[in-house]
C-alpha cells in the first residue's frame, strides 16, 4: 500500500490547514505550537529537546479505516507516521525530518506515539 499518498489525501484538507495556521499563530515555532496546542483530546505532543526532538502523538487511534474495523494490521500505522512527516514537512520545509513510531494502539498500546527529530 502506498501509505504516503493515502497520509496526505486523508490530511491535506483537514490537519494541515489547521497545524499551518496553529504554527503561524506562534510564530513559526514548533516549540510554541507545541506548548500552546499539545494537550488536546486530539494531540499530544511534548517538547523533549526545544528545536530539535519532539514526542507527537494521539490520545487513541483516529484513522478512519481502523475506527470502523477495515484495518486492523499495526503495518497500517505507517499512514499515521507519513501524515506526521508530510504536514511538518510542510511547516518545515528547509529542514530534514525523521519520524520514528515509538508505540500505537494497533500494536497493543493504550495511545500513538511517534518521536520527530528535526535537523
Amino acid at each position: 500500500m502506498d501509505y504516503r499518498n493515502k497520509a496526505i489525501n486523508c490530511v491535506k484538507d483537514t490537519v494541515l490547514p489547521i497545524q499551518m495556521r496553529q504554527f503561524e499563530e506562534c510564530g513559526r515555532s514548533l516549540d510554541e505550537q507545541y506548548k500552546r496546542y499539545g494537550n488536546t483530546e486530539y494531540l499530544l505532543a511534548k517538547v523533549l529537546d526545544p528545536g530539535h526532538v519532539y514526542e507527537i502523538g494521539y490520545p487513541e487511534c483516529v484513522c478512519p479505516d481502523v475506527l470502523s474495523g477495515k484495518i486492523q494490521n499495526p503495518s497500517h500505522c505507517e499512514c499515521s507516521r507519513q501524515s506526521i512527516l508530510y504536514v511538518l514537512g510542510n511547516l518545515l520545509p528547509d529542514k530534514k525530518i525523521e519520524v520514528e513510531i515509538l508505540e500505537t494502539v494497533l500494536g497493543g498500546a493504550e495511545k500513538c506515539r511517534f518521536k520527530v527529530t528535526v535537523e
